[in-house]
């Protein structure tokens, strides 16, 4: 029989879990970097740990120097990025004049003054379309100063925290077995081996999978770069590296790149005709981009996203979609790894299940 106690036991009971899960959450909200720089230094031993391997077993180095050389081999790289990209981004931003809010708006007045000359030169009446100042009330062109202050901080956060990083993730890589032999004990005697087995394979996933995709983002940088020096446009580099960096969120980022790279070739050659120049460089700018993507495409993306991760591509791009609809951008780039995580953990635990065994038929 239910008595009032029950039921105030019950109540006081649900209170108590509803607050310890919000006094988590805080908890968890204001470590939120901590998580990110444990995030972070994860990923780099996934993609440490072949490189870790190599070093041990083929040039027989000792544990310990195998892990100082990866970690100045990441260090040597970001400083290098640091050196190489940080003066170019700075020159690219004073020739756009991005920290200019009037700069910028004058810039883009300019550019789409220019479109409208060109289409009443073709008899197409696009004045309301492209109406200077209806654009000027549309756009909030504090958006471009306050969105790079943001992308400073940002820099500026990760330079803080990037000795943290390089620290967790020395001793990720060389106390594993340590780490290992800490989490039997944790792991119940029952399923021990399963899970033992799928952290074994969750890592060889996951580190041909972050490897392939440095590879497939390198190979990436190094067509558009390609592309944007054949046409002649300023600081190549730099407009070639951010584009290739949005090529991490699947589908959708190529697409804001090509429009990104348009953009930048449009405001780069300001100062030229736009009929004979301006417009023919940003189509061949697009087409060449384009031409870059459907080699990605075709090439790149099906063995990073498909055999590194032993899933089929129609069964990926599924994953990607849903992943999309349901979380949006951040969806979509942790669909990969998280889809290959449940993946292993489901083919382990039940592997009678006739539809597990066929999604997991290659791991």
């Amino acid at each position: 029989m239910i008595t009032s106690k029950i039921i105030s036991n019950g109540i006081i009971r649900a209170v108590a879990v509803l607050i310890l899960v919000a006094l988590v959450l805080y908890f968890l909200f204001q470590i939120q970097n901590i998580l990110i720089y444990l995030l972070v230094s994860l990923i780099l031993t996934l993609i440490g740990t072949p490189i870790l391997d190599f070093l041990k077993k083929k040039l027989k180095f000792k544990h310990t120097i195998a892990t100082i050389t990866v970690l100045s081999i990441y260090f040597l790289l970001i400083l290098g990025f640091i050196m190489m990209f940080i003066p170019l981004i700075i020159s690219q931003g004073q020739n756009l004049s991005l920290l200019n809010t009037a700069e910028i708006e004058r810039n883009s007045l300019e550019l789409i003054q220019k479109i409208n000359i060109f289409l009443e030169q073709h008899h197409i009446d696009a004045a309301k379309v492209f109406n200077p100042n209806s654009f000027k009330s549309f756009i909030n062109f504090n958006t471009v100063p306050n969105f790079l202050n943001s992308v400073i901080g940002t820099i500026s956060g990760f330079g803080m925290g990037f000795g943290s990083v390089l620290f967790i993730t020395f001793f990720f890589l060389k106390d594993r077995s340590v780490f290992l032999e800490g989490a039997k004990l944790l792991i119940p005697d029952s399923h021990e081996e399963k899970i033992l087995n799928s952290a074994e394979k969750i890592n060889l996933l996951l580190s041909r999978y972050f490897i392939g995709l440095l590879v497939q983002l390198f190979i990436v940088f190094i067509l558009y770069t390609i592309v944007l020096f054949i046409f002649g446009i300023p600081n190549a580099l730099v407009i070639a590296f951010l584009c290739a960096v949005l090529n991490i969120i699947p589908y959708l980022g190529p697409l804001i790149a090509s429009v990104f790279a348009a953009v930048l070739t449009m405001l780069s050659n300001l100062g030229s005709d736009f009929q004979s120049e301006i417009l023919p460089t940003t189509i061949y700018v697009l087409i060449g981009f384009w031409i870059v993507q459907l080699i990605d495409n075709n090439f790149s993306q099906p063995i990073i996203f498909s055999k590194s991760v032993s899933s089929h591509p129609l069964e990926i791009f599924l994953v990607i979609l849903i992943a999309g609809f349901s979380f949006g951008i951040l969806g979509m780039i942790i669909a990969v790894p998280l889809y290959t995580i449940l993946k292993v953990i489901c083919k382990e635990f039940f592997p009678d299940n006739e539809f597990i065994q066929n999604i997991t038929k290659n791991i």
